[in-house]
């Protein structure tokens, strides 16, 4: 079988039969060897009866939730190829022939893009259409250099086999972001094709929650990405804290008419500690996402990653913490050449913060060459067995 059409359906009893009868006379029409296939999610309104009656194949998915129902969907479709969309009436079903005509040039994934194919007046939200979708599919494109104008789009296609190597879990609506992201990640074949949405024809509320689904969409984007999420933000604080503290290391630092002196030194330290943090975050969690599938193996990284050793971890280690505890008793012996009295902190502590920040690097060093180490331990053992 070439095409399996796919709805995922949560009480959908007003327009399954339209979106199935437009699905089935695109089959028809193209006289394509197909099948529609309505991935229901527990409905309660009849809609199981409905889609069988319009000539639907009808797989019950007992986990709630649109990725849930979708992955449930793409485990039991018969097709070499899979449109999917969903089933409000607000995508044309009867026309899906650009879409694939891609997918047998053989893209793996086919994206529609609303914007570049038309939006109908009320069917997306101002906030959907100006806001959210723009914001979002920016990111997407930024984080994972995928070709995608229009991350959310409801109507996509896809290789059956290529989307059922990608082991997609997530089982609310970040679903289709995962979907994008992971064929970015792993080099699969993109493109997108303009696509028309119309008003769905439901009287009841979109499952859609305006909030609560684009901060799921948000956190996805972010959390397969470390390097964006972690490395690059905290490679920018590592060198804003390293130049500032360096900068005011020896003297007050005039801009403007605003003078930067030791206390702007403290938060330059706080700067530091923090950006080393996130870029030791961003190597745990390249480490722990491709440990555990899902993140892509990465040869290049991990090669640079596997030069990071324990041994070298804690001559840094050392090295950082015997610089702090010479800065430390110098500041010893400025005190004590005072008397160990009262003592001018513009002198002192531009050689306390510098200390304390390096016996901070220090310690962080030592306890991230044993985490990186029992890391390599879990993922030899793993291989192992």
């Amino acid at each position: 079988m070439e095409l399996t059409i796919l709805m995922p359906c949560l009480d959908e009893a007003e327009t399954l039969a339209t979106c199935v009868a437009k699905a089935r006379s695109f089959l028809d029409r193209a006289g394509i060897d197909g099948e529609v296939l309505v991935a229901d999610n527990g409905s309660t309104d009849g809609s199981q009866a409905i889609a069988t009656h319009a000539g639907a194949r009808v797989v019950a998915v007992s986990t709630r939730g649109y990725g849930a129902a979708l992955a449930g969907g793409i485990a039991e479709a018969r097709g070499r190829y899979v449109v999917m969309g969903d089933a409000d009436d607000s995508y044309d079903f009867s026309n899906l022939d650009g879409m694939l005509a891609a997918l047998r040039d053989g893209n793996d994934l086919v994206m529609g893009n609303r914007f570049r194919g038309g939006i109908a007046k009320g069917a997306m939200p101002a906030l959907h259409r100006y806001l959210g979708n723009p914001v979002l599919s920016s990111l997407g494109r930024l984080f994972y250099r995928a070709p995608i104008g229009d991350f959310h789009c409801g109507l996509r296609g896809f290789s059956c086999d290529a989307m059922r190597a990608l082991n997609l879990s997530t089982p609310g609506m970040e679903f289709a972001s995962e979907m994008v992201v992971k064929s970015a990640l792993h080099k699969l074949r993109i493109t997108e094709v303009p696509v028309t949405l119309s008003r769905d024809g439901r009287s009841r509320p979109p499952h859609l929650r305006t909030w609560r689904d684009g901060w799921r969409h948000l956190r996805f984007l972010l959390l397969y990405s470390p390097r964006w999420l972690f490395l690059l933000p905290g490679i920018a604080l590592l060198a804003l804290g390293s130049t500032t503290m360096a900068a005011i290391a020896a003297r007050v630092v005039v801009i403007g008419g605003f003078g930067f002196d030791i206390h702007t030194m403290a938060y330059a330290g706080a700067a530091i500690l923090l950006g080393f943090q996130m870029v030791l975050f961003a190597i745990f969690t390249k480490l722990l996402g491709i440990r555990s599938g899902w993140l892509p193996e990465d040869p290049a990284k991990m090669r640079w990653v596997a030069r990071i050793g324990l041994e070298g971890c804690l001559v840094t280690s050392c090295a950082l913490l015997l610089l702090g505890l010479c800065m430390t008793a110098y500041a010893v012996w400025l005190w004590s050449d005072a008397g160990f009295g009262a003592l001018d902190p513009r002198v002192t502590m531009r050689w306390v913060i510098p200390s304390v920040t390096a016996m901070a690097l220090g310690g962080e060093m030592f306890l991230a060459g044993f985490f990186l180490e029992a890391l390599r331990q879990t993922e030899f053992r793993s291989r192992q067995q």
